[in-house]
């Protein structure tokens, strides 16, 4: 008898979450669509005002002046919550591991309106991180408002940052695949089972805005031939020396901007004054680049052409970012990895007599291969590309080329690029004990010597204490003799300043020796 009220209490869990996972879903899922409506909109309209600029020089000046006007703007709304600027996705992590709290309404409406001025205004900017963003503090008001525990608002962030991806690319699974492996680098069962309904839920809402075309949809993708497997292997690793030099490169911007003497906030200044002749000249490759990754369904590029534009889209999306404008680097890293691999395909048609309706297949691959080699998440990569394409046939190749990058950049020494900017973001001392208590959640891999061993028998660090485990769908209270096991997740209460320093110290003291 008791066992089955068990199970029936779980059922009746998951349902509970399931429903909410819908709401917040409808929520972040008509929130996220208008962001992206408008952001679409208005790069259209900007494209096509410089296309009259061009017959008409002088309304440039007005409309430069209209630029410096939003950049005030824009800085105005980044000094009055700073947590808007950048993608945002370092600071929802943040959130999630206990090291940053937001007032999720401020960051709602500014990050709503600092993104649309941005990455409308043409800025090299993409959607999807400030759209992961907007959906998080969507899950955190749910949670707030429902009157949520720390674990529960956990979990309905998480969802939220699921839901505005997915809302953003029309890509569900690789919404759910990145909160899991960018954001937890873990599995828990409610989660998961909350993101993805949430998701789910928020794509649906979204292909009602947006039809059911792909957002990056190329059309007759042939196979690659086994012959061709090779290039995958040389590709992946140009593509992961790519993805190093972007990581330094981006994490290096601080330091060029203080060449410029200006206040921090004001940095956005010089990207809305650049875009002005950018855009005069290249009216057609504005913002994120969508539009220039489904260019190559009908036009063939040359070399030179394409060595200029990624050497454009590179620069200018390092100066976008590095203004702390808020915008993100998800689709600008997609466009350089297709440009990447459509230079790649030309070099093999031109000198390898490669057909030249396989150029395509290597612009899909190396999409997936260069975010794989910057972020350090093949699965979301894969998935992602999959479903923005809108072709299912293509796995093994996008596979072997991502894990290639990957191993490469790994060589190289390279971090997870949400991390590393995480690690900047966070300039807290964790000497001092705030007298804010938060819950953290540490996961035990088959790996850690924690798996297999009591609780008694680990040193833990100080300031923290071992409140549960939750093991699948049940959690349970621990004592001494508690038998820690690989896929648990360890409940942990600290003070808010010690809770990096609390997970840094457990993953020091339970590395093994091999790891």
């Amino acid at each position: 008898m008791d066992n089955t009220h068990e199970i029936k209490r779980l059922d009746n869990t998951k349902l509970v979450f399931i429903s909410k996972g819908i709401l917040i879903g409808l929520l972040v899922g008509f929130y996220v669509s208008i962001f992206r409506l408008l952001i679409e909109e208005a790069v259209h309209l900007v494209g096509n005002f410089y296309m009259y600029a061009r017959v008409q020089p002088l309304s440039l000046i007005p409309w430069t002046l209209l630029m410096l006007f939003l950049s005030w703007i824009v800085s105005k709304l980044i000094c009055s919550e700073k947590h808007i600027k950048g993608s945002g996705i370092p600071q929802v992590e943040g959130e999630l591991q206990g090291e940053l709290q937001q007032d999720w309404f401020s960051v709602l409406w500014k990050k709503f309106l600092g993104g649309t001025l941005s990455v409308g205004a043409g800025l090299f900017l993409g959607r999807e991180g400030p759209s992961i963003q907007l959906g998080a503090m969507i899950g955190k008001g749910f949670g707030v408002k429902t009157g949520a525990s720390t674990s529960e608002k956990k979990i309905f962030i998480s969802s939220g940052a699921a839901a505005g991806l997915a809302a953003a690319f029309n890509a569900p699974v690789a919404g759910l695949l990145f909160v899991i492996e960018e954001i937890h680098h873990t599995f828990s069962p409610l989660i998961w089972l909350t993101s993805l309904t949430a998701a789910l839920t928020a794509n649906f809402v979204s292909l009602n805005f947006f039809g059911l075309k792909p957002v990056l949809y190329l059309k007759n993708i042939p196979q690659l031939p086994l012959r061709y497997y090779g290039h995958l292997i040389l590709l992946g690793i140009l593509l992961g020396l790519f993805g190093y030099l972007y990581q330094k490169t981006l994490l290096l911007l601080p330091k060029f901007y203080q060449i410029t003497h200006l206040p921090e906030y004001l940095y956005g200044l010089i990207p809305f004054l650049l875009i002005v002749p950018i855009g005069f000249f290249f009216p057609h490759y504005l913002g994120g680049g969508n539009q220039l990754i489904l260019a190559f369904n009908n036009e063939h590029f040359s070399i030179i052409f394409l060595v200029g534009l990624f050497l454009l889209r590179y620069g200018f999306s390092m100066i976008s970012y590095g203004g702390n404008l808020p915008g993100g680097i998800f689709l600008p890293i997609l466009t350089l990895g297709a440009i990447l691999g459509g230079l790649y395909g030309t070099f093999l048609n031109n000198y390898f007599s490669m057909d030249s309706v396989y150029i395509k297949c290597f612009v899909v691959f190396a999409m997936a291969a260069y975010f794989t080699a910057i972020g350090k998440a093949p699965l979301t990569a894969i998935i992602l590309v999959t479903e923005m394409v809108g072709n299912i046939t293509h796995l093994m190749p996008l596979a072997v080329c991502s894990l290639t990058a990957y191993i490469m950049n790994d060589l190289l020494g390279g971090h997870p690029i949400y991390e590393s900017l995480l690690e900047k973001l966070l300039k807290q001392s964790f000497t001092s004990i705030s007298g804010i208590k938060t819950i953290i959640e540490y996961p035990v891999t088959i790996e850690s010597k924690l798996d297999g061993i009591m609780i008694r028998d680990f040193q833990w660090p100080k300031d923290m204490l071992l409140v549960s485990i939750r093991r699948g769908s049940s959690e349970m209270l621990t004592h001494g003799d508690t038998v820690m096991k690989a896929g648990d997740q360890l409940i942990i209460l600290t003070d808010a300043n010690r809770a990096r320093y609390v997970k840094r110290m457990i993953r020091k003291t339970s590395q093994l020796i091999w790891t």
